[in-house]
């Protein structure tokens, strides 16, 4: 299946997030939601719930976000449940660690499920007994054709299926064939249960689907009990039904699945029936979401694991910096329908700008340290000055940055010969330190090679807090003491794939667009008051862009910050431009 679709504490920058129900339309459109209000206001539906049935054979992904804030949103919305049902009917792919993964992203984001977990490996006696009904009314039968050869009787999309030569059973033999595969009695892929429906209809999944196969695999929740395994087809709609869901909410790609979710609850003794309703799955830019092919970037090192902050699954994105609330608007901004369309990145690098810029507390780090000496400065001196920790949260307190004749500056921010409208750094130019005074930059001092070791510059004491008189300097940059600044690895993540649609083209490679510089590592130097970062926590370093400590790397006093996104806003821009 899948629905294209350690419980932790909080890091401290995640104080200002909004309860998950909480959050208003930004003007997407949600024909979900008003189609529950309508159904509510007319008496149509009264407690509401949904469920959100992953398969634990990966990680999640930005898609399955989706997918969890609609169910578990709706849900809390309009007062139901949402109920968490792993699909685990494949067991040779599924593992307990992607079991946990998912229920740790889930209440990251923000959401708990309704009672206990649940599994579908819970209802396979009662799917079996099912399965046994059909039977009995010849309407399932034990079928000895290969894979291959059901594949070929099934017809094309303009061309009939043909029956098989074991349609026609009898009922006895086929319960008899049935309990046999169930106790392993034959090999894998000799035989299948399918139902009995139409090989001539014009929806190829009523052509006689399987409903089970026969593996001999052990099971993660069930051990050892089953050597025939239920379809995904033939289990989503019978739990669903044992659950009481009211909203089978499912992506566009089960729409043709539909008709068969419902022959199955007309042809079966259910207790309930539950209605598929589909939208549109979640497509982003630059991205690749198939389980297949993310698992594939892991299994080969292309990434270090299935959250490196450079995979678009949740636990990549949290370790990149991202916010459950960030991820919640970007969800809600983009809307729920039934319109397929794919969504472009630097959306979702404008929720989660737009809630570091009020959440993120100040910081400044230097990422490509050139150093500057302050001539006319002592050698002890050691000036602080304090500062907001952000310039519109009183909240946030202040940090302490230290002055001493020794900083760092960003070579970047320096240039001997600069164009027309560079306002930072050159030979005999001024700049402000930020937060600080002004200084000129007297004399370039360069190494045996011709390469820049250094710059003095003189600093004008009568500039702190106010502007040169009689001149402009309209530059301003970052810096760090040599003394107190404290060493940092920066990791600078982009895009994995410089295409927008890497797997677009079938007869391609999608890992031939692999960015090479999605990843560069520096070492920098950041102000002492990031000394004391925690896992997690997050920083707008000022004039560079949105970090977040790595919560696997800082450890033992070393510190690593992935970058999360620049400052820059290019949605934001486009969006100004259209409007």
């Amino acid at each position: 299946m899948s629905v294209e679709s350690n419980t932790s504490a909080e890091s401290p920058n995640d104080r200002s997030e909004a309860q998950p129900g909480a959050e208003t339309t930004h003007g997407a459109p949600n024909f979900l939601r008003n189609q529950i209000r309508d159904e509510i206001e007319s008496g149509q539906a009264t407690t509401i719930v949904t469920r959100f049935p992953p398969e634990p054979n990966g990680f999640l992904h930005i898609g399955h976000a989706k997918s969890i804030w609609v169910n578990f949103g709706l849900a809390e919305q309009f007062g139901g449940r949402c109920h968490l049902r792993f699909d685990d009917t494949n067991p040779a792919k599924e593992e307990q660690a992607y079991i946990d993964a998912i229920q740790e992203d889930i209440r990251w984001l923000g959401y708990e499920w309704s009672g206990a977990v649940r599994f579908a490996s819970d209802y396979f006696d009662q799917l079996y007994a099912w399965a046994q009904h059909l039977v009995r009314e010849g309407k399932a039968y034990v079928d000895d054709l290969s894979p291959e050869e059901i594949r070929e009787y099934r017809g094309t999309l303009t061309e009939p299926g043909r029956p098989s030569p074991y349609r026609d059973r009898g009922v006895e033999e086929n319960l008899d064939l049935l309990e046999r595969m169930r106790l392993g009695e034959f090999e894998e892929g000799s035989k299948v249960l399918r139902a009995r429906i139409d090989m001539a209809a014009p929806n190829i999944n009523l052509r006689d689907p399987i409903l089970y196969r026969i593996r001999h695999a052990h099971h993660h929740q069930t051990g050892d009990k089953w050597k025939i395994y239920p379809s995904y087809d033939f289990t989503h709609g019978q739990s669903d039904a044992i659950e009481g869901i009211t909203h089978s909410l499912c992506t566009l790609e089960f729409e043709d699945h539909r008709p068969l979710y419902e022959w199955f609850l007309a042809h079966l003794p259910v207790p309930a029936k539950p209605r598929q309703t589909e939208f549109a799955r979640m497509n982003v830019n630059h991205t690749v979401t198939s389980k297949r092919k993310l698992k594939l970037l892991v299994d080969r090192n292309v990434v270090d694991g299935w959250d490196d902050p450079r995979m678009p699954t949740i636990s990549g994105l949290r370790r990149r910096g991202y916010t459950p609330a960030s991820l919640r608007k970007f969800c809600d901004m983009t809307g729920v329908s039934r319109a397929a369309n794919v969504v472009d990145i630097a959306m979702l690098h404008f929720a989660i700008r737009s809630d570091l810029e009020d959440n993120a507390p100040r910081a400044m780090c230097v990422l490509n340290p050139l150093k500057v000496v302050l001539t006319n400065l002592p050698a002890d001196h050691d000036e602080v000055f304090e500062v907001p920790g952000h310039p519109a949260r009183e909240d946030m307190g202040t940090r302490r940055l230290p002055l001493t004749r020794e900083i760092w500056i960003d070579r970047e921010d320096f240039m001997e010969e600069p164009p027309k409208k560079f306002f930072r750094l050159a030979p005999g130019k001024e700049v402000r330190l930020r937060n600080g005074y002004v200084i000129r930059c007297d004399e370039v001092i360069k190494g045996d090679g011709g390469e820049i070791d250094a710059l003095h510059c003189s600093v004008d004491f009568d500039t702190l807090g106010k502007n040169p008189e009689g001149r402009k300097v309209k530059g301003v940059i970052h810096w760090v003491s040599a003394e107190h600044g404290v060493p940092v690895e920066v990791r600078l993540y982009d895009n994995l794939f410089l295409e927008e649609a890497p797997d677009r083209d079938k007869d391609a490679d999608f890992l031939d667009h692999l960015n090479p510089d999605s990843l560069v590592t520096v070492q920098g130097i950041a102000e002492p008051a990031l000394a004391d970062a925690e896992p997690e926590a997050r920083y707008q370093f000022e004039r560079v862009g949105y970090f977040c400590a790595d919560r696997h790397a800082c450890r033992d006093g070393k510190l690593v910050f992935n970058r999360t996104v620049g400052l820059k806003d290019s949605w934001a821009k486009i969006q100004k431009k259209q409007g």
